[in-house]
């Protein structure tokens, strides 16, 4: 054989390898996308999958079915590679049995449900936009609700994922995340509430003006509010005197706030404790028209509802925001509204979710504290 015979014939066997090669690997990657190869392991088949068959993904009128990969797996090359190294992880998961029951899978749905989630949002709901667009969109159409919550999201830049989140799958117990960390909160609390000079309320607190009518209990002579930051002054038992720095109104003076004009409230006392107060300096605040005293008031209160780490509290806050408020659509960021406007917003909204009073209080402290006109102050 000449040796350009055996080059030829040497680059023809090269080509035939590379396409049986590239062939046979392509095969391979398109039947691991395949709905039969995702629910061929019992985790996804006893799972998610009796879930995703009840949506109109997978059954509707126009006979047209989404499964596993077209929602999970990017259809272009370099995103599909990436997504498969990344999803190789899971045959780990696999063989150590991580979601191997449904108690196992339940306890890490909404970590895995925010993992998914993460990866949609940063990718602006790509797979999502494989079948659907706003483009095709005919707004006519759709029920007037839908309709104006989607050109809404069109005009702001808003992407799938961040109002169907449920379109699929159950949604996870979106409070078992915050839930969780205020035990965490808690405990801290119990352990070391009152040892640190400066200090946050945690939860709704009775008050008294005395150690003495704090050891006898009840109702208290007022209240301190969730997040309410407070200087420890010393700790007696089970209690804390401690002193709370803010601004009374003036004819209001029971009720102590943040900052004047901004309705972030620290404490309400009765109006013989409000007397107590000592006032530092005295405003005109030309936005609400009203005359504002800079004051401090000294309580007791149990020492187990106060925390040191603020990091931790505003973690706390974040975690219940996203859970409570971007579960059915993209909530805007705390920065997004002044203070005043987010204690309407929450007062308007509190009833669309499972929040109780005083998870409602902190969900409003830590969206007033973050406003675009409290933030960094």
């Amino acid at each position: 054989m000449t040796k350009p015979v055996a080059l030829g014939a040497a680059g023809f066997i090269g080509i035939a390898v590379g396409v049986i090669g590239w062939g046979g690997f392509n095969t391979v990657m398109e039947a691991t996308n395949s709905l039969e190869f995702c629910i061929s392991c019992h985790e996804m088949r006893d799972n998610v999958y009796q879930e995703y068959k009840k949506t109109i993904h997978y059954s509707n009128p126009a006979g047209v079915r989404a499964v596993c990969s077209d929602c999970h797996v990017p259809k272009d090359w370099t995103h599909k590679i990436i997504r498969k190294v990344q999803a190789s992880q899971e045959i780990w998961g696999k063989l150590t049995g991580t979601i191997d029951t449904p108690e196992k899978f339940e306890s890490r749905r909404l970590e895995l449900a925010k993992h998914e989630w993460a990866r949609m949002k940063a990718s602006d709901s790509r797979e999502c936009r494989n079948c659907h667009s706003f483009e095709a969109m005919d707004f006519a159409h759709q029920k007037p609700k839908a309709a104006k919550q989607m050109q809404k999201a069109y005009k702001d830049g808003g992407t799938c994922i961040d109002c169907h989140k449920g379109i699929a799958h159950k949604l996870p117990d979106m409070s078992g995340g915050f839930r969780s960390m205020m035990k965490d909160l808690k405990a801290a609390a119990l352990k070391d509430g009152g040892r640190a000079e400066k200090s946050w309320v945690l939860t709704t607190s009775p008050a008294w003006g005395d150690a003495e009518k704090a050891a006898a209990g009840g109702s208290g002579e007022g209240r301190l509010l969730p997040a309410a930051p407070v200087t420890v002054l010393k700790v007696s038992g089970d209690f804390a005197q401690v002193r709370v720095d803010g601004w009374q109104q003036a004819g209001a003076e029971r009720l102590f706030v943040a900052l004047p004009g901004k309705r972030i409230m620290l404490a309400a006392v009765s109006a013989p404790l409000a007397e107590t107060a000592q006032v530092k300096s005295t405003r005109h605040d030309d936005e609400t028209d009203l005359d504002w005293k800079e004051a401090s008031i000294v309580l007791w209160t149990a020492k187990a509802n106060l925390v040191a780490d603020q990091k931790a509290l505003w973690a706390y806050g974040a975690e219940m925001f996203d859970a409570a408020c971007g579960a059915c659509h993209s909530a805007a960021p705390p920065n997004h509204f002044p203070a005043n406007q987010w204690a309407g917003i929450v007062n308007d909204m509190k009833a669309n979710t499972a929040l109780d009073d005083d998870e409602v209080r902190m969900l409003q402290a830590y969206l007033q504290n973050h406003a675009q006109d409290v933030a960094g102050h």
